[in-house]
């Protein structure tokens, strides 16, 4: 596919095609059995079909359907490690790279855009693009001051693309769900949804990274492009180059790999008390890693952050309950988080729960901040997972009587998705420094 289809009809029967497909591949699958192949090659072979055909699906269509493609593939560290393989191809795919527009509708886009002329505003315009993303893709230039700039333009259509996509996906999520044990899928679809708005408005995502490209100007740990222009379905910042997160993840060597890790979690943690916003969508794709000039090691990189589409908007910060709560949960003090949990909302009215057990539900997943450094690797992520996701599980019965307030939701999703990304990196973080500086209420009170 060359362009983001636009008609209702041919991206429904797009996606309406999976369940169906994934249904076909279990009948072959069984004939496969019954020649005589052994049941783990063939589960081995299902998946890789199935991974292959969901993938090659969300990538083509873009839009929703690829928004929700990267939102899953922060997860693959979840996948048990016999269905991981098959995924982390096709997910690492979606992360970098999506058939393009053609050239003549990018230029369309912008003459309707920046004018006739909008040439003239650039020294320099490549037309083969450098990304492609969910709702537009990215084409390195020239500036006409000199700037090398990244030129995001938005797909035609997009919008409509976004909602009929996350539609069709929400009335099959339940099929979606097993890709990624201990995650609800229809929450997550439902909650990219309410996205969709902030997403196409270019004008929004603007404000948002100059906000942040302003806090974080000469910091010596993240740096953000600034905006140099921006116009409806138009968005120029500057050009960032770097090692993307991705290949850190793919080949990059232990040190690296800390590096990375640490600088990820500081931005998480720092942002929102730095700048009030909370950067929302953070799969590799949206991060490059900048090494020092004269620098051999990765001691002195510094974290690129890319895509301020979506953001939470948090003006004192990350809540201070959460710090509150994580810091009385690590010194074992059961009855005042629960009392803070219920007083939040997360606990409700109507639901009575053993403090004790709440704390027990709570230590595993806490664990990485009560250490002066942890190593987040897939096996922790599988074993969290399983661990939420088993029915027969304690956890899952007592997970399953928990609520999620709506004021939480992204906050939740973010920092599970930064979670995934550490895992899929195997970092060592010291997460614990990150906390004690950046979370509210989590150091104690002198």
């Amino acid at each position: 596919m060359s362009d983001l289809p636009r008609k209702a009809v041919t991206r429904t029967a797009k996606l309406a095609a999976l369940p169906l497909g994934f249904a076909g591949r279990a009948t072959w699958g069984l004939g496969k059995r019954i020649g005589g192949k052994s049941a783990e090659f063939v589960a081995r072979e299902l998946q890789e079909r199935t991974a292959e055909q969901l993938f090659r699906v969300l990538g083509e269509l873009k839009g929703g359907a690829m928004k929700f493609g990267q939102a899953l593939s922060v997860f693959e560290s979840a996948l048990p490690e016999e269905v991981a393989g098959p995924y982390r191809a096709a997910l690492t795919k979606l992360q970098e790279a999506a058939p393009p527009m053609p050239v003549r509708t990018v230029h369309a886009v912008l003459a309707e855009r920046l004018g006739a002329g909008w040439r003239e505003l650039f020294l320099e315009f490549e037309d083969k693009p450098s990304a492609a993303a969910s709702i537009g893709q990215v084409h390195r230039a020239v500036w006409h001051d000199g700037r090398e700039v990244a030129v995001k333009v938005q797909y035609p259509g997009a919008g409509e693309a976004l909602l009929s996509d996350l539609a069709q996906l929400g009335r099959f999520a339940r099929l979606l769900g097993p890709l990624v044990p201990g995650i609800e899928v229809k929450p997550l679809i439902a909650e990219l949804r309410e996205r969709v708005a902030e997403e196409l408005d270019y004008a929004l995502e603007a404000r948002s990274q100059q906000e942040h490209a302003e806090v974080f100007a000469d910091d010596p740990d993240v740096v953000v492009p600034a905006v140099v222009h921006q116009a409806e379905q138009v968005l120029v910042t500057e050009w960032l180059e770097g090692i993307p997160l991705a290949e850190v993840i793919a080949e990059g060597a232990p040190e690296e790999r800390d590096r990375a890790g640490q600088l990820l979690a500081r931005f998480l943690f720092s942002g929102p008390a730095r700048t009030g916003l909370l950067h929302a969508d953070p799969h590799p794709g949206n991060f490059r890693l900048l090494p020092a000039a004269g620098s051999d090691g990765p001691a002195g990189w510094r974290l690129g952050v890319l895509d301020f589409g979506t953001v939470d908007r948090l003006p004192g910060g990350l809540p201070e309950t959460i710090g509150t709560c994580l810091r009385m949960a690590l010194a074992g003090e059961a009855e005042p988080v629960y009392a803070l949990l219920r007083a939040e909302g997360f606990v409700k009215e109507s639901v009575a729960l053993d403090p004790d057990e709440v704390l027990e539900y709570l230590r595993p997943i806490i664990e990485p901040a009560g250490e002066e450094s942890f190593v987040f690797t897939r096996g922790w992520m599988r074993t969290q997972a399983a661990r939420i996701a088993d029915p027969r599980s304690p956890a899952h019965q007592l997970g399953r009587q928990l609520n999620l307030p709506p004021s939480y939701l992204l906050i939740h999703r973010v920092t599970l998705s930064t979670i995934g990304v550490l895992c899929q990196l195997d970092a060592r973080v010291r997460l614990r420094d990150e906390l004690t500086a950046w979370l509210p209420g989590f150091a104690a009170a002198d």
